[in-house]
């Protein structure tokens, strides 16, 4: 792909820890730009079109104002690095090759809201990228944008590094703000939000690994070149973590709005030998699958909403002609079960029931009344958790039911 678009995955990615080498290519040029003009950074943010790209592609700029505008005092900025779902592994690449970016965007965001503490939260399950992370952390300590950071603060400036619970659960949001208080990772119903009330009540930013990473761009070239990079009405870059079937699975960093089809048969280099396209799982195995007849879908949060799906990390689970897709979604939500936190009850025994019932198709048990019972579970489920997991295990679920029921139908008994 053109170098132009090669935003988070260049050839700094090479630095890793050493603060020194990311500084002499540029960094730190991002952070520099917003000390000079703190409180244009959001309009800045606004301008870039810059969306959360951990999940839902909420507006950036909308999560941070209200902590921007927030009275001065405590105030938290966290980079969410769980990643616990199936397909999604962007964020352990950026913390381990380009640890710099990311904590520059972090403190781009403490600079634009005004916040005195900066978290890293890093799934434990990744060593490496944790070890790297509290390294880069030392180093920019000592660093003299610190300093400068907290002469507009006011206050002294805190970084830390917080290994998550390395549970699915953790990543969301709340359960992030529980684990960094030091409590287990409960999420929580909102409102509040964060940006009112977060850790120990204060107002907090969890913003993806993502996400931040894109920030020091931003800053050092400007919104519109930032805008320039998507096609389409798509804004920047996005990191899509290609796996499943292909020829060629792996990270890439493409233009926000490239399409299905360019992604899979030309930079994954088609399906395996002998295999057709059937499916796929986007943004990880919790959305509408995207079929034969969505390659032509531009892959940016609008375009896949628009396929009633969401873009929600990148993730793209490509699933061929051959494989089973009752198999692979009864996979999923067993995985869901064994991830919930046992909070919610609905969500707790729903995915266990789920589950127990796609087993019992999977492995030619089922009768006609349980595709019933998945229908109505699908419809009953949604919305009685305090996070998404339950509502994702159904869509999945009633997203297979609705494009690939022959698939069940053919596995019952009778």
């Amino acid at each position: 792909m053109n170098k132009a678009n090669q935003v988070l995955l260049k050839e700094e990615s090479r630095i890793g820890a050493d603060l020194a080498a990311w500084l002499s290519v540029g960094g730190g040029e991002g952070l520099a730009a917003a000390l000079r003009e703190p409180g244009a950074v959001i309009a800045q943010i606004e301008q870039a079109d810059l969306r959360g790209m951990g999940g839902a592609g909420f507006p950036t700029h909308r999560k941070w104002a209200p902590v921007a505008a927030a009275p001065d005092g405590d105030k938290y900025v966290i980079c969410n690095g769980n990643e616990d779902e199936p397909g999604t592994f962007k964020d352990r690449f950026l913390l381990e090759h380009t640890p710099h970016q990311v904590i520059e965007g972090a403190l781009i965001a403490a600079v634009a809201t005004r916040a005195n503490h900066v978290v890293l939260y890093v799934n434990p399950h990744e060593s490496r990228a944790l070890a790297v992370v509290r390294e880069a952390v030392d180093q920019w300590r000592q660093h003299e944008h610190i300093s400068a950071i907290e002469a507009w603060l006011g206050v002294p400036l805190s970084m830390s590094v917080v290994p998550s619970s390395g549970l699915y659960i953790g990543g969301e949001e709340t359960a992030v703000i529980a684990t960094v208080e030091g409590g287990f990772p409960f999420p929580r119903r909102k409102p509040p939000f964060p940006a009112q009330s977060g850790v120990h009540g204060v107002p907090t930013i969890v913003n993806n690994t993502e996400t931040l990473a894109h920030l020091p761009g931003i800053l050092r070239e400007g919104a519109s070149w930032y805008r320039g990079l998507g096609l389409g009405a798509a804004s920047g870059t996005k990191l899509y973590s290609l796996s499943g079937d292909v020829l060629r699975p792996g990270l890439y960093e493409l233009p926000m709005g490239t399409s299905l089809q360019e992604l899979v048969f030309e930079h994954g280099a088609g399906m395996l030998q002998g295999k057709e396209f059937k499916a796929v799982f986007t943004g990880g195995p919790s959305n509408t699958l995207l079929t034969r007849s969505d390659l032509d879908v531009p892959l940016d949060f609008d375009s896949v909403r628009q396929r009633q799906s969401r873009l929600g990390t990148g993730a793209m689970i490509v699933v061929s002609e051959g494989t089973s897709i009752v198999r692979k979604v009864a996979e999923y939500v067993n995985f869901f079960a064994q991830g919930s936190c046992g909070q919610c009850p609905p969500c707790k025994g729903g995915t266990f029931q789920l589950a127990r019932v796609l087993n019992r198709i999977d492995t030619g048990r089922g009768v006609r009344a349980d595709l019933v019972a998945l229908a109505n579970l699908c419809q009953l489920l949604p919305g009685s958790g305090r996070c998404g997991l339950i509502d994702g295990a159904a869509t999945v679920v009633q997203s297979s039911l609705h494009h690939f029921s022959h698939e069940y139908k053919a596995l019952l008994m009778g």
